[in-house]
């Protein structure tokens, strides 16, 4: 069985782990050269300021501070997923790469906020996580299907084209 958390102990793992997406995102978006790559990554970079923003409403803890800030400060570079793409960026293959990586860490969220979600008591806070997971989910199509794009794999759009039954 998984550990119980206290709402304001999910919370704070939320406020991080959507930080530590944020800045991933938006690292992976500065240095990829392809342009609907790049659009991805700032969209979801963007998205997940809004998850940070629903999150720190609800965390008393004072760790943080306000939010402008705390989006302000510097990446985790200890981060495992930062620090994969960081090596990722050496590669010829970077956006494939950072793709890659970002849909484990898109299935490791959904995981993790659908425990935080169905072990919530506080409904607001249920609502919260169970709202992002939907997001999120949204997020992995989204990469999975711009991770199609690039491996030059058919995309759902064209799959009647190509797909006989």
């Amino acid at each position: 069985m998984g550990k119980e958390y206290t709402v304001q102990e999910a919370l704070r793992l939320a406020i991080q782990a959507e930080k530590d997406s944020m800045d991933f995102y938006r690292r992976a978006a500065a240095v990829t050269g392809n342009t609907r790559a790049k659009k991805v990554f700032e969209l979801l970079a963007n998205e997940e300021v809004a998850h940070l923003k629903a999150f720190f409403d609800h965390y008393k803890g004072p760790e943080f501070g306000d939010l402008k800030s705390f989006i302000s400060t510097p990446p985790n570079v200890e981060n495992t997923v930062y620090a994969a793409l960081e090596k990722a960026i050496t590669s010829d293959t970077h956006e494939q790469k950072a793709l890659e990586i970002a849909l484990a860490e898109e299935k490791a969220c959904i995981d993790q906020y659908s425990l935080f979600a169905r072990d919530m008591v506080d409904p607001l806070v249920r609502n919260i996580f169970q709202g992002v997971v939907k997001e999120t989910q949204q997020h992995y199509a989204l990469i999975e299907s711009e991770y199609a794009h690039i491996m030059g794999m058919v995309h759902e759009s064209d799959q009647d084209t190509y797909v006989r039954e």
